[in-house]
């Protein structure tokens, strides 16, 4: 039996996709005004520790400083009330002055419904320095803003004036998921997304859209090895480029579509403008995958990206690798397998690499598997830190394709 929350996002979707909404395209999101939001966002890819100061401190500082009025959304979490709580001490111990929007699905002795379209409790949301989501079931943020129809609520609209006038909207794990137009809904394994695709209303809905219509977002990135289901659903709706970030890390998105990656690891930047598929089991040719690092930035609107300071004086010469022999990487889909291939890469006497994925033979299609070759161009550009071993990755082709994988795929000796 579908749950309550699947039923209204089904529901949602068809009502979207009556209005007249194409089905490749990203969901729709609130019209953005010429010359787009003055806010930034900030993207946390989840696992937020309570001691990463720097990403923190930029949530407060781009809300304006010291006693920025920054509004805390439990409602993803299944305890809202305590999620919304303890995440206003955090920020407040970064000094804000934050407080608890009580909108939240599973909070109890509140209409959230009711409250979502309160005039009083809009206002303040609509009057606060920033906005932030924690993390949970990114389909509780979507069912509690907005109402029955697909329209916004008060407090989602109030959320909108606060960022085009220059706040800043921040949110981690499912506050990440819910950026973009369209947002990971209800999904199985990473293989399995390869493997069977996506749909509206199974493993996508629609989010809030703050990113724009034109860029993807997804989050708990490279530990869970998710760019791998990133690729089937930017094809399914016709996203060109995508951003996946990694957990305790964020990537802030300025107003001049600056993308700056702030925290302890990184992110993922898919670009599909030159990428073609074939009808079939899942297949990619000439996708475009970098890693920015820690301090990376990369310009949404002009394509350049620009090292941190630390690497931007240590580009790597091709002409003298470190890493010499084959790279074949057995899980691609791994934790960070794909970041420590992409390095190696980038740093080798070899033109390309090679990441493979399979399941249990007690899966279903237990013979479909998918090879992930990455290679080197003329436009792939590798940065390495002065003073630690991190690496940024510009520009490496990536191609999928499906392999049959033989049964049984071993024999004991």
């Amino acid at each position: 039996m579908l749950t309550l929350a699947r039923r209204y996002v089904q529901f949602l979707i068809l009502v979207l996709l009556a209005a007249g909404q194409a089905q490749a395209a990203p969901a729709p999101a609130p019209s953005v005004p010429a010359g787009g939001p003055k806010g930034s966002l900030v993207i946390i890819g989840g696992a937020l520790r309570g001691e990463n100061a720097a990403v923190w401190k930029r949530i407060v500082e781009l809300a304006g400083g010291p006693g920025a009025r920054i509004a805390v959304f439990g409602s993803a979490s299944a305890s809202p009330d305590v999620a919304g709580k303890n995440n206003v001490e955090v920020l407040n111990s970064y000094g804000a002055d934050a407080f608890v929007v009580p909108v939240a699905v599973k909070l109890e002795g509140v209409d959230y419904r009711v409250a979502a379209n309160d005039p009083v409790l809009a206002d303040a949301v609509r009057h606060a320095d920033g906005a932030y989501f924690v993390g949970g079931n990114q389909a509780r943020i979507i069912e509690a803003l907005r109402k029955k129809d697909g329209s916004s609520s008060l407090v989602l609209d109030a959320l909108w004036s606060m960022y085009r006038n220059g706040g800043v909207i921040a949110g981690t794990s499912a506050g990440a998921a819910i950026m973009s137009s369209t947002m990971f809904y209800d999904v199985n394994s990473v293989l399995s997304t390869l493997k069977r695709g996506v749909a509206d209303g199974m493993e996508l809905a629609p989010g809030l859209g703050f990113i724009g219509k034109d860029v993807f977002v997804d989050q708990h990135l490279l530990v869970r090895g998710r760019f791998g289901r990133m690729l089937p659903a930017m094809l399914a709706k016709g996203y060109k480029m995508g951003l996946g970030i990694d957990e305790n890390t964020s990537m802030i998105i300025h107003g001049n579509r600056d993308v700056e990656v702030l925290g302890y690891k990184g992110a993922l930047l898919i670009d599909l403008n030159s990428a073609t598929a074939t009808p079939g089991d899942f297949n990619v040719s000439n996708a475009k995958l970098s890693y920015l690092d820690n301090g990376d930035r990369f310009n949404l609107l002009s394509g350049v990206f620009t090292p941190s300071r630390e690497k931007l004086a240590n580009k790597l010469d091709p002409a003298a690798p470190y890493y010499r022999g084959p790279l074949f990487f057995a899980d691609i889909l791994g934790n960070t397998t794909v970041v420590d291939l992409m390095h190696r890469l980038i740093d080798s006497d070899q033109t390309d690499a090679i990441g493979l994925t399979l399941g249990s033979p007690r899966d279903l299609q237990p013979e479909l598997g998918f090879e992930f070759r990455f290679s080197r161009t003329k436009d792939s550009v590798g940065y390495m830190s002065a003073i630690s071993d991190t690496y940024s990755v510009f520009n490496i082709r990536l191609d999928v394709l499906p392999i049959l994988i033989r049964q049984p795929l071993y024999q004991y000796k």
